[in-house]
């Protein structure tokens, strides 16, 4: 731990700004009508600040899954479903948005103001609009039932506070050389995503359902949903590990769902379930479908530290889609985990070529080019990284060090207070701290640390 002589703010307090509102609230006893129910709930996390929450983190998000799919019309179709569940919900007024992700992994997801997203990867194993609109509707009944907001408020309560920012950001806000490396950003992030209970996944899987229905939607299609998800987690356990971290599945929901279409929703089985109009929208996904399970399969290996099965499956992946974005980072950590950083810097100077306004890539060849000593452009590219998304606390830690290589000492020393402000911990803070006690921009002693870029493999 970095002396607090700079006051540091924990970026996980700072990203949940209604931490300093925890104990006022349980002092005054924290309560709101709950907007499905209609009665009271126990909260400490007003809409407004859901709405925060959510504009800060989900970009993040976004990125680590490898960004929007630049299927423009892909994306406004599914964006159309979602909106006509939304709108028919019992929060229509949410900033809601709906995207979908080039992650390969199978998942759809929710952050608490709205923002929806769904990976390319569970889309391709949809059959028809109507299981697609029992997916989206189920993550818009977390949004409507405030399933995030209060089980955060429960944790105040308990004074857990600083650990469900990290449990909520599936960013990978800790920027880590290995973990970003390792290409773990779009596979494992979903398992720091909000966990929901079985009680809340119950209440979402009923709430998709009726949404669904009163867009027109078949209800089968929500059986339909959950069938093809158990039956390859029965397959493929491992296909569906992020999902069921986040989701808890079991066959008692199959069988719920099953039985509530046929009771309940029995008069809504007349409607339609779309599939033309699906397969017709998501024809060009589809077309790279071997692509993208090669790239589950990559990750999957990557996971299993098996880099050179991994680095072929990328391959196999790349011939069929050569100018796939998440193929060529995905590749490219592939390299840098085998310490073969000159074979890794095409590919991420590919990505930024063809997906220019995405992230990833940026912060990736920014480590690429400190790892070579390149610092003016590693420099560059962090800055345009932070300039693209915002937020990340350890950006100005990369900027400071590329700016210390290039022998800029006073702009490297701003950078790293900068960094020390928002992280006082781990050993980039150790080594921002040591250095400007070198420079004699703090006064006191300290240890003298590795470079934190020495020794990687």
């Amino acid at each position: 731990m970095v002396p607090n002589i700079l006051s540091p703010k924990l970026t996980r307090r700072q990203f949940l700004k209604a931490g300093s509102m925890a104990a006022l609230g349980v002092a005054m006893g924290g309560c709101a009508k709950n907007p499905v129910t209609g009665k009271s709930q126990f909260m400490l996390v007003s809409e407004e600040q859901e709405i925060a929450m959510d504009k800060q983190a989900s970009p993040h998000q976004l990125s680590a899954d490898y960004g929007p799919v630049q299927d423009g019309a892909l994306n406004s179709y599914v964006a159309g479903v979602g909106k006509s569940l939304s709108d028919r919900s019992h929060r229509p007024n949410m900033p809601y948005s709906f995207q979908v992700v080039n992650a390969n992994y199978i998942n759809a997801y929710a952050f608490p103001g709205g923002t929806v997203a769904c990976t390319r990867g569970i889309l391709v194993d949809l059959d028809n609009e109507a299981e697609l609109s029992a997916l989206l509707g189920h993550e818009v009944g977390h949004v409507n039932a405030r399933h995030t907001a209060s089980r955060m408020s429960t944790q105040m309560v308990a004074g857990t506070l600083a650990g469900i920012g990290g449990a909520f950001v599936g960013a990978r806000y800790g920027g880590e050389w290995g973990a970003l490396a390792g290409g773990l950003g779009g596979i494992g992030v979903g398992a720091l995503l909000a966990s929901y209970s079985r009680d809340d996944e119950r209440q979402a899987d009923a709430l998709g359902m009726e949404y669904m229905t009163r867009a027109g939607y078949n209800p089968d299609g929500m059986v339909g949903l959950m069938d093809m998800l158990n039956d390859q987690h029965q397959q493929e356990p491992s296909a569906l590990e992020v999902m069921f971290s986040t989701h808890p599945m079991s066959s008692e929901r199959l069988a719920t769902a099953r039985k509530r279409a046929y009771t309940e929703y029995m008069g809504s089985r007349e409607y339609s379930f779309y599939r033309e109009r699906y397969m017709d929208n998501t024809a060009e996904l589809r077309a790279i479908e071997p692509a993208i399970k090669d790239l589950q399969e990559a990750e999957k290996l990557l996971r299993g530290k098996k880099y050179a099965d991994a680095e072929g499956k990328c391959a196999e992946a790349l011939k069929i889609a050569p100018d796939d974005y998440a193929g060529l980072l995905l590749m490219s950590k592939c390299q840098v985990v085998q310490g073969k950083y000159d074979e890794a810097q095409p590919y991420v100077a590919r990505a930024k070529d063809v997906y220019p306004s995405e992230a990833q890539a940026m912060q990736l060849s920014g480590l690429l080019m400190v790892k070579s000593k390149h610092y003016e452009a590693a420099f560059e590219n962090f800055d345009a990284y932070e300039k693209t998304l915002p937020g990340n606390p350890y950006t100005p830690f990369y900027k400071g060090y590329s700016q210390e290589g290039m022998g800029h000492t006073g702009q490297a020393a701003q950078e790293y207070i900068r960094f020390l402000k928002q992280v006082n911990s781990g050993d980039q803070a150790k080594y921002a701290y040591y250095r400007l006690v070198q420079w004699g921009y703090i006064k006191g002693a300290a240890e003298p640390v590795a470079d934190p870029f020495a020794g990687l493999a």
